[in-house]
């Protein structure tokens, strides 16, 4: 077992009251080791070398599994605080994707160890996972499957492919190919400014990338040699990678859908956005967070303002180190040229859980709350409330940070997508008023720890996995996410409300009209 604890047997999330405490440690408590035929190997040949990966038998499917497979150079040394860069040579030693690797670098916290493991980290990190339910390489184009690329959450600063939680093997059985991807994170990963085996078994293929995180993967040094938003550069460098290697285990480069989860999604909504992305992937599903709108950062500063302008000069054909840079800007005659992008050539599933603030709204910072209305937000908050009841003014803080960072966001973000014409779906998991549904409920499902361990679950927790796990590679898969389930907004109805799915386990058909539209196209909107 990977816990040092033992974890009591949870019932059906939408049935208790979770604390704080046990409503994340739903996510990662309840994981067993799946039966493994160590003997029986299969070798794959990649870009990177070759990989020995292993068939796992996961709830009656076998699933090939390929761990630690390097898609970048170390970024130890002089490429520390750089961009991540391919690999010169594949490795002339097999690759042995049997065991687990390094995490990146990052702080592990005791109650982090307690609820996560330890992990073993190094600046050597970059590395990826894949789940795939096949590995036949004499396929033909219409034989390969999907791909689903997860970006694991941890606010930039913890998290790793090596996670239990995100083996993708059973999300593999929906016959889809899962990838997970390590990134740096912290300041290694980004100063400047899941375990998927059971997901595999929808057939479909599953990676997940490593990335740098904190100082060591978002440092921002002043040139483009340290250019920041390097774990987004780790992130581009895997997907890359995907692209180009995926069809030697079963995948379509021309089927990838990335997800994420917090950190994760506001990760998967940048690449939305930026255009190193563009047409690497067909489809996004943003969990739980979005680049957009959100009111965690101060105003730019002059130096920021001037690197942004700059930028903004480049793209639009003028040199940004030319003295006449800005008059160049002023010569444009087409105005429009200076909008930003709002359309994507994706397809968008985004969505978020009723208490996104539970296990979030920890500690007030003055660059979260700026340039707010605080009598307006505390009389709104404090509605039918009881201000000298501390649990009472706990919850409304909940919603206030959950709304403002989480559920508005994210909610805005799917809505900029809408006018695009592409296909963009919103769902919410509301459950019941008095139980909590927090920041990352969903994971176990997605992931399908029910059915991995269902012991340890009801039966009606089994049949919502299942449900979602086939409503996400579903919609890898380019088919409707589910029997009922209208776009966010029809833009051939001019009287058309947002149209929410809320995934609840007791009634799989529930479709909301504006559930967000007081709050978000309301209160929030002016921020």
């Amino acid at each position: 077992m990977f816990y040092e604890f033992k974890c009591v047997k949870i019932d059906h999330m939408f049935k208790m009251n979770f604390a704080n405490k046990w409503c994340f440690v739903l996510m990662v408590c309840l994981i067993e080791r799946f039966v493994c035929d160590e003997s029986n190997s299969v070798v794959v040949n990649t870009s990177s070398g070759g990989v020995r990966g292993q068939t796992l038998n996961v709830v009656n499917h076998f699933i090939n599994q390929f761990l630690n497979i390097p898609y970048a150079e170390p970024p130890v040394g002089p490429r520390r605080f750089s961009p991540p860069q391919p690999l010169k040579t594949p490795k002339k030693d097999i690759i042995d994707g049997t065991v687990e690797g390094n995490s990146c670098i990052q702080i592990q916290s005791p109650l982090f160890i307690q609820l996560m493991g330890k992990l073993t980290t190094s600046e050597d990190c970059l590395v990826l996972n894949i789940w795939t339910p096949n590995v036949d390489k004499s396929a033909s184009k219409s034989q390969l499957k999907p791909v689903m690329y997860w970006i694991y959450g941890g606010a930039l600063t913890v998290g790793s492919v090596f996670q239990k939680f995100y083996n993708g093997s059973v999300l593999a059985t929906n016959d889809v190919v899962i990838v997970s991807v390590n990134y740096r994170v912290g300041q290694l990963g980004f100063l400047y400014f899941y375990n998927g085996s059971v997901l595999a078994t929808n057939d479909v293929v599953i990676v997940s990338v490593n990335y740098r995180v904190g100082q060591l993967g978002f440092l921002y040094g002043g040139d483009q040699t340290a250019p920041g938003n390097l774990g987004f550069y780790d992130q581009l460098l895997g997907l890359k990678w995907v692209r180009e290697n995926i069809h030697e285990f079963g995948g379509d480069k021309d089927q990838i859908t990335i997800f994420g989860e917090s950190a994760g999604s506001w990760s998967t909504s940048a690449h939305i956005l930026s255009p190193l992305s563009k047409r690497l992937f067909k489809r996004a599903i943003v969990q739980s967070a979005a680049e957009m709108f959100h009111k965690d950062r101060p105003v730019l500063g002059t130096v920021e303002a001037l690197s942004k302008a700059k930028e903004t000069a480049r793209k639009l054909g003028c040199d940004p180190y030319d003295y006449k840079w800005l008059g160049c800007l002023r010569a444009i005659e087409n105005p429009d040229l200076f909008l930003e992008p709002t359309e994507a050539d994706v397809d968008v599933m985004a969505g978020a859980t009723k208490d996104e603030g539970h296990v979030l709204a920890v500690k007030l910072q003055r660059e979260i709350y700026h340039n707010i209305d605080v009598q307006k937000i505390s009389d709104y908050y404090l509605q039918n409330r009881d201000p000298e009841n501390p649990n009472d003014l706990q919850q409304a803080f909940d919603q206030l940070y959950g709304d403002m960072l989480i559920v508005c966001p994210t909610y805005g973000f799917a809505k900029r997508f809408v006018k695009s014409g592409r296909d963009t779906n919103l769902f919410a998991m509301l459950g019941c008023d008095e139980h909590t549904i927090c920041h990352g409920a969903e994971l176990p499902y997605v992931f399908g720890d029910p059915v991995r361990t269902p012991q340890m679950f009801t039966e009606t927790d089994y049949d919502f996995s299942l449900d979602i796990m086939k409503i996400w590679t579903n919609f890898a898969k380019n088919i409707k996410p589910h029997n009922v389930w209208p776009k966010l907004i029809d833009i051939s109805d001019a009287n058309s409300v947002p149209k929410v799915k809320d995934l609840n386990p007791n009634d799989m058909s529930l479709v909301l009209d504006n559930p967000y539209g007081d709050i978000c196209d309301g209160f929030w909107s002016e921020y």
